[in-house]
């Protein structure tokens, strides 16, 4: 593990909440180091397990704090869950655990969308912020009945200015509690359903790209597992002190995203 990068990598897949920008506001030197990146040529996309916006929210979020960026730059957790559940599960009904991004990527890919458990084929648990005991009930009744568990991501808390909002993995661990039954695949960073996703999109292989972001559990070990480099960005949720401890061992450690370019 060392400080910063000695190359330059053909191909860059940032996070987004926690190290590409905070809130409303791009993270210091995340803009010029992207812009940079891509004057070098070096080809840029952004990854992210948040799945309460759609893929053109963020694609316009970047534009607008000043990082012009194409639609075709983005993959969020949602799209991947959509793909994994097309070429499983075609046209099944869902009971989905989430809001409405998540309802309607799903409905666009084909799906019937219930919150009722009868007839359920699957449930779908995410970050909701809509959660409630009804909510609960519905996908207790749906597993209990044979449905089948899925999930778009496993993060415990999303980062915002000032904390954090708790995430997936508490909507996951409520049905998992009651119902006794763990979910089946969820879908997001650090799954392989992302990790070959966005190789795809980039069109290269694992060798020649690297992965940044604010998490071990996810960003770092998704990439370490797929064969990339990687680059914890201590800008979000890890301190140095946790990159100290984990046994998660990222190939670089950087204070700002500008530490990526080579000196």
């Amino acid at each position: 593990m060392i400080g910063r990068p000695d190359r330059l990598f053909h191909g860059y897949v940032f996070d987004l909440d926690g190290t590409i920008y905070l809130g409303d506001a791009l993270l210091p030197s995340a803009g010029t180091t992207v812009t940079r990146l891509r004057e070098l040529g070096c080809r840029t996309v952004f990854l992210s397990n948040n799945p309460t916006h759609p893929p053109e929210d963020y694609a316009a979020k970047l534009t607008r704090l000043g990082l012009p960026t194409d639609l075709s730059d983005i993959l969020v957790s949602t799209q991947v869950l959509v793909r994994f559940l097309q070429e499983r599960m075609p046209g099944a009904r869902l009971l989905v655990l989430g809001e409405s991004p998540l309802v309607n990527a799903l409905l666009a890919g084909g799906f019937e969308v219930t919150d009722r458990a009868a007839g359920a084929d699957a449930v779908i648990a995410s970050f909701d912020r809509t959660f409630a005991y009804p909510k609960l009930q519905a996908a207790f009744d749906a597993i209990r009945a044979g449905a089948r568990f899925f999930a778009t991501n496993g993060d415990r808390f999303c980062p915002v200015p000032g904390g954090g909002q708790p995430d997936a993995a508490s909507v996951i661990a409520a049905v998992e509690a009651c119902t006794g039954v763990p979910c089946e695949a969820i879908v997001g960073k650090p799954s392989r359903h992302t990790s070959e996703a966005v190789l795809a999109m980039l069109g290269l292989p694992p060798a020649d790209c690297l992965i940044t972001g604010d998490r071990l559990e996810t960003d770092v070990r998704m990439g370490l597992d797929a064969g990339m480099s990687t680059a914890i960005a201590l800008t979000g949720a890890t301190t140095a002190e946790m990159v100290a401890t984990s046994p998660i061992r990222p190939t670089y450690v950087v204070e700002r995203l500008a530490d990526l370019l080579p000196d």
